[in-house]
């Protein structure tokens, strides 16, 4: 496979994947647990990673079967989002309580506690789907002090449609030989795709913005 031209090559995904070696697994797992719920991931190239995952897998490069790769990506997934929602609940309250804090101030508290309110379901399942932004609304969602049943029902649901179905994908596609041939531009589809759940939240929370002003 061709070097990628998306990034440092530290971070293209076959190179992770090809220094990883037979600890290829292990180490996407704890690559993807950091992504989802702890702050120092939000760099990870987590959609793009999971897609070559996949592509690996269907070329024999990793040598474990797509049932297992998917479960133990999702285990990783929803694990991350769990350990991120209790490090925002936890230290939230000490973290916006300091008056003299510019970014992290009560009113921000409230503002989470009233979006998640408001698209909490949404947003925990639709937030998996774009890069720094499924790093941070983990945290932001313990912050905000989400129920933890609703919040772990819903981070499950998104943890299995992001760490299977990409995964899946590239599995899948990773059997055409235009796909392989085109790995730079998929993935850059990859993350292309990945932003449209929230521009399509946007757009539609716009447009129930201006019919409720008229």
């Amino acid at each position: 496979m061709t070097a990628l031209a998306l990034g440092p090559e530290w971070l293209q995904p076959d190179s992770i994947i090809a220094w990883l070696g037979p600890w290829a697994l292990v180490g996407l797992a704890l690559i993807v647990f950091a992504e989802c719920g702890l702050l120092l991931g939000f760099f990870m190239p987590g959609d793009s990673l999971l897609f070559t995952a996949g592509l690996f897998v269907a070329q024999g490069a990793i040598q474990v079967p797509l049932w297992l790769v998917c479960a133990i990506l999702v285990v990783a997934a929803f694990a991350g989002n769990t350990a991120g929602y209790w490090i925002g609940r936890a230290a939230g309250p000490a973290v916006f309580d300091k008056p003299k804090s510019r970014l992290f101030k009560p009113q921000h508290v409230r503002k989470t506690q009233d979006f998640f309110d408001k698209y909490g379901n949404r947003a925990i399942v639709l937030g998996r789907f774009v890069p720094v932004v499924r790093t941070f609304i983990t945290v932001m969602a313990g912050v905000g002090r989400m129920e933890p049943k609703r919040y772990l029902t819903y981070s499950l649901i998104g943890g299995v449609a992001w760490a299977a179905g990409v995964t899946v994908l590239g599995f899948w596609l990773g059997q055409f030989v235009f796909v392989r041939a085109n790995i730079e531009l998929m993935l850059i589809l990859i993350v292309l795709v990945s932003v449209l759940p929230i521009l399509v939240e946007l757009v539609r929370a716009r447009r129930s913005g201006g019919a409720h002003a008229k």
